[in-house]
């Protein structure tokens, strides 16, 4: 039922679904969802396409979540529909595989969480909480987290539902993330402080406030391979280093003091939309609102170089085991970048619309893209040193 590993040249630009191809850009799957279209090659979604996540044992399974209110887990390599989860009040903009990907959570805005069994189709366990601002698998457990618009950390064991909340008088837990110890938490607020939560003792062990807070709510977090550093965005223009052993502050990076480019608002920041660590190499990568994105030596601070989007930039991501890094951005295209020469490798176009969510296989030799075009799509990263 699906027409899989359709090249540049197999394409018939005459079709409604034309696409402009880039090189030797190779797009093996295009998937919408919409049962009013009867083309076998294309899967319909009834409105745009919010998450998608690999499973990260095999990465040959993805789960998407959407404005219909559902999410779906399908095969990589052909695009069939293996669970369809249903049941949900609420567009799914949280959707992700467990660390052994036999479960899959989705959560939609309104905080209704559930967990399904890939192998059975079940749904195994359901929870509401308030309105929805992350969720993330525990990193080596079937534990899941989830931050809310009340300030709330909550923590379940999956499936049996015992539960811990983390609790902040925040108005709002904006991000999070399990530290690779499976011990520790860092989750940011509204208010720009960060919390860094000991998941066992249930109280926190540092907090990041004051002066050494941001001067807004925060946007984004990452931490390093063995989770010793910390580096958080805002939208206050800054992303700041933390060492999550001491809880300190022992970095800051900004472009053009953390301004809007062009902006004639001295008070207009640029807001950091997200950030992470390449895993070779001492750099970082901060992605700006404004379609900077910035590549900063970590030991020095010293920015090494930029690279400039034609618009926003929503998503960034390291390849696991090189010095590229991959965006998604407002203008519908998926860019690749070599951070040690700021110049760009390749890019993707084909949607019509934002990207506004990615992620990148092991390999990196795939990417899959959800967008706000109703389309979420495979994407084959050929690159000459591959």
């Amino acid at each position: 039922c699906f027409a899989s590993f359709q090249s540049a040249n197999s394409m018939d630009n005459t079709q409604q679904n034309s696409i402009d191809l880039h090189g030797d850009e190779e797009i093996i799957e295009v998937i919408e969802l919409n049962e009013m279209e009867p083309d076998p090659a294309v899967f319909l979604w009834p409105g745009s396409v919010f998450c998608v996540s690999l499973d990260p044992v095999t990465n040959s399974m993805v789960v998407t979540g959407g404005e219909d209110d559902k999410a779906y887990v399908w095969r990589l390599s052909d695009g069939e529909v293996l669970l369809e989860c249903t049941g949900h009040k609420d567009s799914v903009t949280c959707a992700a595989f467990s660390h052994d990907s036999s479960m899959v959570a989705c959560g939609d805005m309104s905080g209704l969480i559930k967990v399904w069994k890939v192998e059975t189709k079940e749904e195994m366990w359901s929870f509401e909480v308030g309105d929805l601002e992350w969720m993330e698998w525990h990193p080596c457990a079937a534990v899941l987290l989830a931050g809310t618009d009340d300030g709330n950390v909550w923590m379940w064991k999956i499936p049996s539902g015992d539960c811990k909340t983390f609790q902040c008088s925040a108005s709002q837990a904006t991000s999070g993330k399990v530290l690779p110890d499976g011990k520790r938490a860092v989750v940011g607020y509204d208010d720009g402080t960060v919390r860094i939560w000991d998941l066992k003792q249930g109280n926190a062990a540092h907090v990041v406030k004051g002066q050494d807070a941001h001067r807004g709510a925060l946007t984004c977090l990452a931490c390093n391979k063995d989770g010793s550093l910390v580096l958080t965005g805002s939208v206050d223009g800054l992303a700041k280093l933390i060492n999550t052993a001491t809880g300190k502050v022992v970095g800051a990076f900004s472009v053009d003091g953390g301004k809007a480019k062009g902006s004639n608002d001295p008070e207009e920041s640029n807001s950091v939309e997200s950030v992470g660590f390449c895993n070779i190499l001492p750099l970082v990568a901060v992605a700006y609102l404004d379609g900077t994105l910035a590549i900063y030596d970590l030991a020095t601070q010293v920015l090494r170089n930029t690279c400039a989007h034609e618009a926003g930039i929503v998503n960034l991501q390291w390849e696991e085991s090189s010095s590229v890094v991959a965006t998604c951005c407002l203008d519908g295209v998926l860019r690749l970048w070599d951070a040690r020469s700021g110049g760009i490798v390749s890019e993707y176009c084909g949607h019509a619309a934002e990207i506004l969510n990615f992620t990148v296989n092991r390999e990196a030799s795939l990417a899959v893209t959800a967008s706000g075009d109703n389309k979420a799509k495979v994407f084959c990263l050929q690159r000459p040193d591959r």
